[in-house]
């Protein structure tokens, strides 16, 4: 997957016509470049920044179906989620686990309640069930959570769900995407959309954010899949069109894995805010949260607010021994999830419905919104589906349900290569042949120089923030060792893409500016 490659690809195909022009590459975009190409369609699909570094590489790294949805009684979304789970835990091996949760009892009226309602989830997700759910007595829930709070504590509902690598996942879909002869390109940024006479959509504009290159797309169907920007590419259709998105705020706060210890996940079913929290063992750190607080604006770079954090802080505080502080929090970081906007005022976030919504405009742009991260597939099989009634030309049924993910393996590495799946062995091949790629980027990390070399050849990874947010997750991980990694990272990238001193200094200095909101003050 090759950035030049796809940017020459485009330039000199500027006659040919696209089944579908994807805007957005994130999980909503991807599912539809996916769907359309199992299909046979011809696909382009264009991201104004990097793959997923929106939404899409901010979750709580979970793909399940909603234990939360199901008590607020959404079982269609629930049933559909619990399905797409267990596809995507087949498809993608490499980038995808079964988590065991424990919900802690304190009350045995919660004993009943969580029970009964695990034992429908399991029955629901049939033979895509990961686990059975069952209660453990206190010893058992200490012994697998050891720094549980244990005052009233009567024991814990056991349950499966599953986790993933959120931004690591949309990469491999990309790959896939582009061996399925699909094009994808990101640093394009749409800057109009293109009509016929009868005002039909019929491509787009968009400009080359590397080279300053304006291309224009001729396209069949033009989706709209760029998530909380949705209504940025509705203004575009129609000026003055009615705001259909509600931004709303999650964060997470990310600390060693010792604050909760053991291999499980710790699920809190109500906190002071109505809301669920998690505490969730992703790649060797403890990933905490979330929030909901709407936000006026969507923002590319979203901030944490200190009442979040110091929700996420309390919450955590009230049930676990050892007690996270301010000082413990390697990374912070804060998502924005599309939610439908609420028809009447005063709708709380956490009871707007996940389900997605594909709208068709009078000028037939098609914009796929809301939906959950366990859900792409579907939301891109349901975008796809209206192809023949916007375009009147019949096509095939859809593939994508059974389709292997780029790097699928169902024996990854250990550690942390196996995000790479199949490619790891390469990988290894490059150290080979030249050993001192074997050199770590920070002592107390894993990530090596041929990783680096690895991501910029065959990831499309551009800038600094690339490499250390989505491709190597450090960002997320461990912000201080990101910014130190930072130096070294920026001299190798030049050294292998042709670039200066003034190219170096000028990724630090945007990088250095995202990577300070990663890290909290004291």
């Amino acid at each position: 997957m090759n950035r030049s490659l796809s940017l020459k690809r485009l330039k000199e195909s500027q006659d040919k016509i696209w089944d579908i022009a994807v805007i957005g590459g994130g999980a909503s975009g991807f599912g539809v470049a996916l769907d359309a190409l199992s299909r046979g369609l011809s696909v382009v699909l264009l991201d104004k920044s990097d793959f997923a570094k929106g939404t899409s590489s901010r979750s709580t790294k979970l793909l399940h179906g909603g234990v939360r949805y199901l008590a607020q009684g959404d079982v269609g979304l629930v049933l559909e989620a619990l399905k797409e789970r267990g596809r995507l835990l087949a498809n993608a091996p490499h980038l995808t686990y079964n988590q065991p949760f424990i919900i802690p009892i304190y009350t045995w009226f919660d004993k009943l309640q969580y029970s009964v309602g695990l034992k429908i989830y399991d029955w629901m997700a049939g033979k895509w069930r990961l686990g059975k759910s069952k209660f453990i007595n206190k010893k058992e829930t200490i012994n697998r959570l050891p720094q549980i709070k244990q005052s009233g504590l009567k024991g814990g509902v056991v349950y499966h769900d599953g986790q993933f690598d959120d931004a690591r996942m949309i990469i491999a879909i990309a790959q896939t995407c582009d061996e399925l002869g699909g094009c994808v390109l990101n640093y394009a940024k749409v800057s109009e959309l293109t009509k016929d006479e009868n005002g039909k959509v019929n491509g787009l504009m968009f400009v080359d954010q590397i080279g300053d290159n304006h291309i224009k797309i001729k396209a069949k169907m033009v989706v709209n899949a760029t998530g909380v920007f949705a209504d940025k590419i509705l203004q575009m259709d129609q000026p003055g069109v009615r705001k259909s998105i509600q931004p709303s705020q999650g964060i997470h706060l990310v600390f060693d894995q010792s604050f909760l210890g053991g291999n499980d996940a710790l699920m809190i079913p109500k906190t002071s805010d109505g809301r669920v929290l998690f505490a969730v063992p992703w790649h060797g750190k403890l990933v905490v949260g979330t929030t909901d607080t709407l936000v006026d604006k969507a923002k590319l770079e979203p901030e944490a607010l200190e009442k979040e954090i110091n929700f996420v802080l309390e919450t955590a505080q009230a049930y676990l021994t050892k007690k996270p502080l301010r000082s413990d929090v390697l990374s912070v970081f804060a998502g924005l999830r599309p939610l439908a906007a609420p028809k009447e005022k005063g709708a709380k976030t956490k009871e707007i419905s996940r389900s997605h919504k594909v709208i068709v405009s009078d000028s037939k742009l098609v914009t796929i919104t809301g939906g959950k991260w366990t859900t792409f597939r579907k939301m891109g099989e349901d975008t796809v589906d209206y192809f023949s009634e916007v375009t009147g030309e019949s096509m095939k049924a859809s593939k994508s349900a059974n389709q292997k993910l780029h790097g699928y393996t169902k024996n990854p590495e250990e550690g942390h290569m196996s995000v790479y799946g199949s490619d790891a062995s390469q990988i290894k091949s490059m150290i080979k042949d030249h050993p001192k790629w074997a050199e770590k980027l920070h002592s107390n990390h894993p990530f090596t120089v041929a990783e680096l070399i690895w991501m910029l050849r065959n990831e499309m990874a551009v800038k600094l923030e690339d490499i250390m947010s989505r491709r190597f997750r450090i960002m997320l991980l461990d912000a201080k060792a990101a910014k130190e990694m930072g130096p070294k990272a920026a001299k190798i990238m030049a050294e292998e893409m042709g670039q200066d001193d003034a190219w170096i200094a000028d990724e630090l200095e945007e990088f250095e500016k995202t990577v300070n909101k990663y890290i909290i003050t004291q």
